[in-house]
């Protein structure tokens, strides 16, 4: 996820940092775009549950690595651990909202190998209010964890000036239902960008 200073290297990877479902003829998002095949996924926390279509015909690889790991199982037991909001940013002039979670420990072992960079240049899809993105340090360095923007996040596309790369993030989703659970979570009490009490994902699943 993005982390760090503007214009330098994140401080740390937003890693432990927008549903419809698949319709013949690609689905509307509720931006009025069309986004092609999508799936969609329920993400049950314990503030409550959060609903995501998925991008697969737009950002095919990094959708099918995400809902690997959802097939396998490897996010129930995960959490949310960051947030990134305007209070808890002092030394970024370029400052994002979002927040990150991600895979427990315990299967860290079990984690697939990193993935190439799918830039919104390549996809089309831009950090909007609720997309979901994947966490990264350097380009094609995403594995498990992710993030969802809370408003939108133009400095987190190819280009930005959040990261001295400018490569950008990785958009694969975007939140349908459950923009308030992803708010609440954001405003949990923290010290620095960690959240004092991670909230639980105690399971992800496909729904349709």
């Amino acid at each position: 996820m993005p982390a760090g200073t503007s214009r330098s290297r994140l401080r740390r990877p937003l890693f432990v940092a927008c549903a419809l479902g698949s319709l013949g003829g690609g689905a509307v998002s509720a931006q009025g775009m069309l986004h092609g095949e999508t799936d969609t996924v329920s993400i049950e926390t314990t503030s409550g549950r959060i609903v995501a279509e998925i991008y697969v015909e737009q950002a095919p690889r990094t959708a099918a690595n995400f809902l690997a790991y959802v097939d396998d199982g490897m996010f129930d037991g995960g959490s949310f651990f960051r947030s990134v909001r305007m209070d808890n940013q002092p030394d970024d002039s370029v400052r994002i909202e979002v927040i990150q979670g991600g895979t427990p420990a315990s299967v860290r072992e079990r984690l697939r190998a990193s993935i190439p960079l799918e830039r919104t240049s390549e996809t089309g899809l831009v950090h909007v209010d609720g997309a979901l993105s994947m966490a990264r340090a350097g380009p094609d360095t995403g594995r498990s964890q992710f993030f969802i923007c809370v408003g939108a996040q133009p400095s987190l596309d190819f280009g930005g000036n959040r990261n001295l790369d400018g490569q950008g993030f990785a958009v694969f989703g975007r939140v349908v239902e459950g923009m308030d659970v992803v708010r609440r979570i954001q405003m949990g009490a923290v010290e620095r960008q960690s959240l004092v009490e991670p909230v639980i994902i105690e399971r992800v699943r496909r729904t349709r």
